[in-house]
């Protein structure tokens, strides 16, 4: 187990209302009083540096079982620990899905053997997510399931939906929705004056709001809990605030991407929206790696988002971290496969909005450790003395050159290749054990 001490860095851990210059010391894998050190103990400098607790990621794919041709459990991990996260909760969109004890015990004991952090598996809605017929709710929850998600579609049969928020309220776990109403949704990007220009078919902010007031209504009507996923629209995120003020419990996710990047990036701009970071050159237009589900917003939408976010509508973030192999994503926009990696880019482009002056770095750590805590059901990673050492050292101003060799996920499917960004993860340490180390 690690032992070592972490110098002059600044400690951040809102759970524990630390928030300060000082050492923080490790021994035997967990943080202790710097006097109980050895003198020989391995010193790291940690001037200008962030420690936190280590991140905790509520949406990532991790392709296991079936399609490891995109990512392995082995590569999402490691991606996860070079993000600076200690914990994941992955989506049940495998092949077979995560629909069953036996399915979900063979992906923990892949973990157990392969892993690089934490996995929370999410079990699907309905057996083979095909959207006809209810798993055994209590059964995968008992197998290691955090929850329910017929992630990548919505759950179109509303008693079903009724169904599975009723096991929530009894069993007091999330069902984790992507909402899409797919009679509307064919296009390929955000349905706007962009997809116009570009004449390409797009996917209204109504096939997303529809159904996060389905399944808001539905939450009421059963008193489950309902934890919506991705949020990319302004409307999308005001129904929500609706239903909570109403005291429905309905929790929600923000993704950096969406509050970054706008449709325009699929017209080629590289502009980061929301933040002062340098604006890159133009890309060409139709880059595959802009293609995600649901779709890049308008800029007016990222600015929504932003404010709710800022107002504490928004519970956590989350990557949607959704690998996909070269061969995924062909030049015909229509073609490519939706999602983008999201694991190794989170602390650069959300911390670009503490930067700006939109968030402070409490707020920043606080939704990516207390707050996914609380949806995973899990004890949030802490700062405090005898705790287990799941910590990440955060360099904010280190520049990093995005490359397909610099990153650790098996797929590269991201817009931001060629990119210099500011800030990442340099070391993190997840249950005692260093599982990142920048070079």
């Amino acid at each position: 187990m690690t032992t070592l001490l972490i110098r002059n860095g600044r400690l951040v851990d809102p759970g524990a209302d630390i928030d300060e210059v000082r050492d923080l010391a490790i021994r035997d894998g967990r943080i202790v009083d710097t006097a109980s050190l050895p003198a020989d103990v391995e010193v790291i400098d940690a001037a200008e540096c962030i420690i936190t607790p280590a991140w905790i990621d509520v949406h990532v794919h991790l392709r296991q079982p079936g399609l490891d041709y995109k990512e392995t459990v082995q590569t999402g991990t490691a991606a996860a620990a070079a993000g600076g996260f200690m914990a994941v909760a992955c989506m049940p969109n495998t092949k077979p899905t995560l629909d069953s004890p036996e399915v979900i015990g063979a992906l923990l004991d892949d973990v157990r053997a392969n892993g690089h952090c934490r996995v929370y598996p999410i079990a699907t809605i309905t057996r083979g997510r095909e959207g006809k017929m209810d798993v055994d709710y209590d059964a995968v929850i008992e197998a290691g399931a955090i929850g329910w998600s017929d992630d990548g579609d919505s759950t179109p049969d509303s008693a079903i939906m009724r169904r599975c928020l009723e096991a929530s309220a009894r069993l007091g776990r999330p069902v984790i929705v992507h909402c899409e109403d797919k009679a509307i949704a064919h296009g390929a990007m955000n349905e706007g004056e962009v997809s116009r220009t570009l004449g390409v078919e797009g996917i209204p902010s109504a096939a997303e709001e529809i159904i996060i007031a389905r399944d808001c209504m539905l939450t009421e009507l059963t008193g489950g809990w309902l934890h919506v996923c991705h949020v990319s629209t302004g409307r999308g995120i005001e129904i929500i605030q609706q239903y909570r003020e109403r005291g429905v419990h309905v929790t929600a996710e923000v993704m950096p991407h969406h509050l970054v990047m706008s449709d325009e990036w699929v017209a080629g701009s590289r502009e980061l929206h929301n933040t002062i970071e340098p604006v890159v050159a133009m890309a060409a237009p139709l880059d595959p790696n802009t293609k995600v589900n649901p779709p890049l917003r308008p800029v007016s939408d990222t600015q929504k988002l932003l404010k709710a976010l800022q107002d504490g509508w928004f519970d956590c973030f989350g990557t949607d971290h959704a690998p996909h192999a070269e061969s995924d994503k062909p030049a015909d926009y229509t073609k490519a496969a939706m999602g983008m990696s999201g694991l190794e880019f989170a602390f650069p482009l959300t911390y670009a909005l503490v930067r700006a002056g939109h968030l402070s770095v409490n707020d920043l750590v606080l939704r990516w450790t207390t707050e996914p805590a609380k949806i995973l059901r899990i004890e949030a990673p802490t700062l405090t003395e005898g705790a287990v050492a799941n910590v990440t050292v955060f360099a904010p101003e280190q520049e990093w050159l995005v490359t397909p060799e610099s990153l650790q996920t098996k797929s590269k499917n991201t817009a931001l290749l060629g990119r210099t960004l500011r800030g990442r993860a340099v070391m993190t340490i997840v249950d005692g054990e260093v599982q990142h180390r920048a070079e």
